[in-house]
């Protein structure tokens, strides 16, 4: 049996977004075909996910001095604590899936909070004498991305942040299995922006049958 987390950043309903109807057909696709699996949802938006800010930075200062616990105030023991939580909780599981939208050629706050409280050194990489090295060594993930123009080639490509920051990101952390499902062009062409969510939630059920 696997774990996979469902991360979602966009405060969207489901029927008002492009990419999270698509990752919602590919969910409900996964689960009928690895009943056994374990899905846990991740709406960023809507739990709380904390900001790198200077009660983190004490609170780990402290913590790296020799301090316990216990001798962190209490916005550094909430905020110290619910980073380890998340961060446990990615190391955990064995598959990621993420749900972004493209916004302003990159990803929402959100998405970027939460890679912020994962990225840790000592849980998902380390630092060697060579260069840092990835932990995440036997895990996939997927990335469904909705863009409103085209960005998967053509000089726009380089323009793209969210998806090619989320790939790095993961890669960094020793992800050696991360793909891609571009929803894109709805915005560039609403005339045929049924037919794009169409094809991609076919691509969606496809992928979910091996993923």
């Amino acid at each position: 049996m696997a774990t996979v987390l469902y991360i979602t950043a966009n405060p969207k309903e489901i029927q008002e977004s492009f990419g999270l109807s698509v990752g919602e057909e590919f969910i409900n696709a996964y689960r009928e075909e690895h009943p056994n699996d374990e899905v846990v949802r991740l709406d960023l938006y809507k739990m709380t996910v904390p900001h790198i800010d200077t009660d983190v930075f004490n609170g780990w200062g402290k913590l790296q001095q020799g301090k316990a616990f216990d001798e962190l105030n209490e916005e550094e023991k909430t905020k110290v604590s619910l980073i380890s939580q998340l961060t446990d909780q990615f190391v955990a599981a064995d598959k990621y899936v993420f749900v972004t939208p493209m916004w302003n050629l990159s990803a929402p706050p959100m998405l970027k909070a939460y890679i912020d409280n994962i990225a840790i050194a000592g849980k998902t990489f380390k630092y060697t004498a060579e260069g840092p090295v990835g932990l995440l060594t036997d895990k996939k993930a997927l990335h469904i991305q909705a863009r409103g123009g085209f960005y998967s080639e053509g000089p726009a490509a380089e323009l793209e942040f969210g998806d090619r920051y989320l790939r790095a990101i993961l890669s960094f952390m020793g992800v050696p299995s991360i793909e891609t499902i571009a929803v894109e062009g709805m915005a560039a062409t609403p005339d045929k922006a049924d037919e794009i969510k169409q094809n991609a939630i076919e691509k969606a059920k496809q992928k979910a049958k091996e993923f």
